[in-house]
């Protein structure tokens, strides 16, 4: 059991022959048939995971639980990638870090897909520098995702390029009816304007949906922290627009929303922005469009939607 055990860290990590792996267990070269895919986010892991369907095996770099703003990435994931037959990330501006670990990476085999290709970035106003990459929940825009990712897979996979195009125009039809259901719903609201209680990731998605919304958060970087005048000014919107609830933000904690709700009796309410999930979460089969729901039926209830 030892042998083997050493051997399979072996194969992962290159260094084994895979027939080799095979005669130690079939499971392992089954595992390795499957195209291997690293994507950086959690809506990159579920759009890759229902194009690829059983073809391929995808996984996480940013672990389950941890919030992606302060990801930073370890020399394990250089070798992760490195393994993988695709490495999908969301564009530049969502990670930085990509270009600098690339670097560390001598797999010439690698097929690396920018998901934000052909999506049109929007940029911060006023303090809020640079560009927003939050680019999946404008869902026209992750149609587009969808389509970079499907490119990717058929360029490496061109055998089963029928069955991923099948897959994506499923799920690119979902996407469309999501996006057709949200308008329909805040096309009855009482208020058009929300207080969210984390970094601002809804540019993309207020835009789509003629809303506005509103984070104390000065920037897009991931170093950028709210300051007590920025939070009070919320506090001051919120009660000018009565509004009866704040928002929260996911795997991080929830004491900014917190504060805004003592000093102003709004409830809480939160809102998944989706850049990854719990453990939990993981495990329990959730998905991008069940996460999207979740935040249709919060936002009718602060919205106050008919």
């Amino acid at each position: 059991m030892k042998l083997k055990k050493i051997l399979w860290i072996g194969v992962t990590a290159g260094f084994i022959p895979w027939a080799l792996c095979f005669r130690l267990s079939p499971s392992c070269a089954q595992t390795k048939s499957k195209i291997q895919i690293v994507t950086t986010l959690f809506p990159l892991y579920d759009f890759t995971r229902h194009i690829g369907g059983d073809l391929v095996e995808v996984s996480l770099l940013v672990p389950p639980g941890v919030e992606a703003h302060a990801y930073e990435p370890k020399l394990r994931d250089i070798f992760r990638i490195n393994q993988a037959d695709i490495f999908i990330y969301t564009g530049k501006y969502m990670e930085p870090w990509v270009e600098d670990i690339l670097k560390g990476v001598d797999n010439k085999n690698l097929a690396v897909i920018d998901a934000s290709k052909g999506v049109s970035l929007i940029g911060g106003e006023g303090d809020r520098a640079g560009f927003d990459p939050h680019i999946w929940l404008d869902f026209s825009d992750a149609r587009i995702m969808v389509d970079n990712i499907l490119a990717g897979l058929t360029g490496k996979d061109p055998l089963h390029q029928d069955f991923y195009k099948r897959n994506a125009q499923e799920y690119g039809q979902k996407l469309a009816e999501l996006d057709e259901k949200f308008k329909q719903a805040f096309s009855a609201c009482q208020r058009h304007i929300f207080i969210y209680g984390g970094h601002p990731a809804f540019g993309y998605f207020a835009k789509r949906y003629g809303l506005t919304y509103l984070s104390p958060y000065q920037g897009f970087s991931p170093d950028a922290e709210p300051t007590p005048k920025a939070i009070m000014e919320l506090v001051e919107k919120l009660k000018a627009n009565n509004l009866k609830y704040v928002y929260y933000e996911e795997l991080l904690s929830p004491k900014l929303a917190e504060t805004i709700s003592r000093e102003t009796g709004a409830g809480m309410l939160p809102l998944n922005g989706a850049h990854n999930v719990s453990k939990q979460d993981l495990d329990a089969g959730v998905t991008f469009l069940s996460l999207m729901e979740e935040n249709l039926d919060n936002l009718k209830e602060g919205l106050a939607c008919r």
